[in-house]
């Protein structure tokens, strides 16, 4: 075995008065080599590079923590799994056996839940688009449709009408939670009263039923007194429903939003030191639905459709370098072979990224370059790394929301995407892509054909 150390090139570091250096601190992270206790090595002369790697245990070990933590604060909690943060099929039967129901925003998604066994009334439709089939599907499985504009509202009484149904329906509302730019496109305004003139309508129909009253107040959010007011101005309005109609509504629906710890671009500190933790979340949201002062039998379902929160950091992206270079400015620069087109988070977030192997002492600022022929595929514009030779991997950590649902195929294929399973073994759960996979859909004219 060659025990021969690998050669550095003698650095100068320049140490400031006043700040960190390696007398008083690590500038890295130690090597990262393996995940779940998998080696790195061994994962990607199975799989390849780049390669995805989602944690079962860690999905499961945040799903029933989030539930545990909400269910000691508040009764009656039930949770449903985002389908937009990450909809492949492994993911999603991980979060349906701990109990979670399917929240979808497409007649895509809302297949994929029917596919995978969710029954219809354990699935909430959300989005402003859902064609006439798809609305017509989903009242006859009796899905829980949450109804985003009077044209939507408009359309379910006509089908209903036409095809004598009857339809389980909630609202989506938009108010000011103190959090700007608000999230006012969807769903109907609570401050203006558009919100109370939906349920007029909805209640005074023959064949609706209004089950309950929805909100998602933003993406990432980073203030727990944002929802308590959601909470609070939704119980109100429950309220006003059982005194007016006595109607006791089913459910109030929270949404998601809750901020993982991927640092923002632009965040001083690192997100775990700075965004509340679900305990606060979960804090807030029960205050502020205990104002309803409800009787114990009244109390309506808090659900909840956590996503980035839940499987952020359960996915890993595993990197290979392919080369060092010196920008025009003497930056140190390297190129690896995950672009921005499998990483498009890496557009809003400093993803933690560590070297899989040992390395030297010396550390150098660099930036950090996709593989792609495009001027913004920038992974990281300025880390602190140890010197790193071409063939050496790098984990990209926080990747499980939103990268494997928004990647594109561009220039480069997609690469495979794995599990480790609890027991320590290893699944493909999305093959690698192929010429022949891309192709598949394409028609070439035959007198274009050069053949």
């Amino acid at each position: 075995m060659d025990t021969k150390k690998r050669y550095e090139r003698p650095v100068i570091t320049k140490h400031y008065s006043g700040f960190m250096n390696k007398i008083g601190t690590s500038s890295f992270s130690k090597p990262k080599k393996d995940i779940d206790g998998v080696a790195v090595t061994d994962l990607v002369e199975k799989f390849g590079s780049p390669l995805f790697v989602i944690s079962e245990k860690k999905i499961r070990q945040n799903q029933r923590n989030a539930v545990r933590i909400f269910k000691t604060r508040y009764p009656k909690v039930q949770f449903a799994w985002s389908y937009k943060t990450n909809y492949l099929n492994a993911v999603c039967s991980v979060f349906h056996q701990e109990n979670s129901w399917a929240e979808v925003v497409s007649e895509f998604e809302y297949d994929k839940a029917r596919k995978l066994g969710i029954k219809g009334e354990n699935i909430i439709f959300n989005g402003p688009d859902k064609s006439r089939n798809a609305l017509l599907k989903a009242i006859k499985e009796k899905a829980k449709i949450h109804i985003d504009h009077f044209d939507e509202l408009y359309e379910i009484i006509e089908l209903c009408d036409t095809e004598k149904l009857k339809a389980k329906v909630a609202i989506r509302i938009n108010m000011d939670v103190g959090v700007y730019p608000k999230w006012d496109r969807f769903g109907f305004n609570y401050e203006n009263g558009e919100s109370w003139q939906a349920i007029k309508r909805i209640i005074t129909n023959k064949d609706l039923e209004l089950i309950g009253l929805h909100t998602h107040i933003g993406t990432y959010m980073m203030s727990t007194e944002a929802y308590r007011l959601a909470a609070s101005k939704l119980a109100g309005l429950a309220r006003s429903i059982k005194e007016q109609f006595d109607i006791v509504l089913e459910y109030i629906d929270l949404g998601g939003g809750f901020a993982s710890h991927n640092t923002l671009l632009g965040q001083y500190l690192p997100a775990e030191e700075v965004i509340p933790s679900i305990e606060q979340f979960a804090d807030a949201i029960s205050s502020g639905l205990f104002e309803l002062n409800f009787k114990n039998d009244e109390l309506p379902l808090l659900i909840l459709e956590t996503g980035r929160a839940l499987i952020d950091d359960a996915g890993f992206l595993i990197s290979s370098v392919l080369a060092n270079k010196r920008l025009s400015d003497g930056k140190k620069a390297l190129i690896i072979d995950a672009g921005v087109n499998i990483l498009f988070t890496g557009f809003w977030y400093k993803h933690k990224i560590t070297p899989a192997q040992d390395c030297g002492l010396h550390t150098e600022e660099s930036a950090i370059f996709g593989p792609l022929c495009m001027n913004i595929d920038v992974v990281r514009e300025s880390i602190t790394l140890p010197l790193l030779k071409k063939g050496d991997k790098l984990i990209i950590e926080y990747v499980g929301a939103y990268d494997m649902t928004q990647w594109m195929q561009f220039i480069t294929l997609r690469p495979n995407v794995v599990m480790i399973m609890e027991d320590g073994s290893v699944e493909l759960i999305r093959k690698s892509e192929t010429l022949d996979y891309i192709s598949e859909m394409e028609l070439l004219p035959l007198k274009l054909s050069l053949k």
